[in-house]
C-alpha cells in the first residue's frame, strides 16, 4: 500500500481497530500521516496494533473496552483528546457476526448484536461528534453488503447492517451544516479473524479445510477472491481526504463485484 501525507496533522479514531478491517483502516491512516487512536476489545490486541502503527512512523495510542458500554466511548474520547488534543476522523469498525433465523436467534443474541453493531456505533459518534464538528471532519461506518442483500440465517447481523446504512443517511443530513461528511462502506467477504471464524464453523476445522472454504467464498465475487483489510483501509483514507470533498451519505460497495453477479449463470462455452 502507498504512503501519502494526506492526513498529516489529523487525528483518526478507529473503533475495532486492533484487528480485521479496523486494523487495515488504522494502518492506512498511519501510512497517510495521521495520528491514530486504536480501539479494541482487549488491551493485548490494542497494544499490538499500537506498536504496529508506531513502527509505521505514526504517533499512536490505544484504548480497550466493550463498545456496548457507554463508559468505553466516554473513556475513548477523553483518551484521544488527552493524547492528541483533537479528533478529525472516526471510523467505526467494531462489530460481531451471528448466525440464525427468527426462530433460532434468541432475543438475547439479537440484542447483543444490535448493542454492539448499532448502539456501539451511535455511542462512539455521540461521544466524539462535537470534536469532529470543530474540525469539519469525517465519519465512516463499516457496514456490509448484507445491509442491502442477504444470505440465509443471519437475521440479526443483516438487520444491524441495514440500520447502519440508515444511520449514515441521517447523520450525513444532520452534520452537513458543520462540514462533516458521513459515509458507509459495504464490504463483501474480507479476510479477517471474524471471517475465518465463520469459515472454521463451515469447514472440517483443518487449515486446509478453512482455506478451501475461503477460496470457495471468494469465487462468488466477480474478482474471484475475498478482499483484504488494507483494501478497505485505502477506501476509508480516501473518503476522509479532501479528494472526496463532495462525497457524503454514500453507501459504497467494496465487494469485489459480489452483488453485481446474479445467481443464475449461463453455461461456459467450449
Amino acid at each position: 500500500m502507498t504512503h501519502t501525507a494526506r492526513h498529516t496533522g489529523k487525528v483518526a479514531v478507529v473503533t475495532g481497530g486492533s484487528e480485521g478491517i479496523g486494523r487495515g483502516v488504522a494502518r492506512q491512516f498511519a501510512r497517510d500521516g495521521a495520528s491514530v487512536v486504536v480501539h479494541g476489545l482487549d488491551q493485548e490486541s490494542v497494544d499490538d496494533a499500537v506498536g504496529e502503527m508506531q513502527a509505521l512512523g505514526a504517533p499512536a495510542t490505544g484504548f480497550a473496552g466493550d463498545v456496548s458500554f457507554d463508559e468505553t466511548h466516554t473513556g475513548l474520547a477523553a483518551h484521544a483528546l488527552e493524547a492528541f488534543g483533537r479528533v478529525d476522523h472516526l471510523v467505526t469498525s467494531a462489530g460481531i457476526q451471528a448466525y440464525g433465523d427468527a426462530l433460532s436467534t434468541s432475543a438475547e443474541d439479537f440484542d447483543r448484536v444490535m448493542s454492539i453493531n448499532v448502539r456501539g456505533v451511535f455511542l462512539s459518534i455521540h461521544a466524539l461528534i462535537e470534536h469532529i464538528r470543530a474540525n469539519s471532519g469525517t465519519i465512516s461506518l463499516i457496514s456490509s453488503v448484507q445491509g442491502i442483500a442477504t444470505q440465509n440465517n443471519v437475521v440479526a447481523y443483516t438487520t444491524s447492517k441495514g440500520a447502519l446504512n440508515a444511520m449514515t443517511r441521517a447523520l450525513a443530513v444532520d452534520e452537513a451544516e458543520y462540514g462533516v461528511r458521513v459515509n458507509a462502506i459495504l464490504p463483501g467477504s474480507i479476510d479477517t479473524p471474524m471471517l475465518r471464524k465463520s469459515a472454521t464453523e463451515w469447514s472440517d476445522g483443518t487449515s486446509e479445510g478453512i482455506e478451501a472454504v475461503l477460496a470457495d467464498w471468494g469465487r462468488v465475487h466477480a474478482l474471484g477472491r475475498i478482499g483484504q483489510p488494507d483494501e478497505i483501509g485505502a477506501l476509508c483514507s480516501f473518503l476522509a481526504s479532501d479528494e472526496a470533498a463532495f462525497i457524503t451519505a454514500a453507501e459504497i460497495r467494496a465487494d469485489g463485484g459480489l452483488l453485481a453477479r446474479i445467481a443464475a449463470s449461463l453455461p461456459v462455452k467450449d
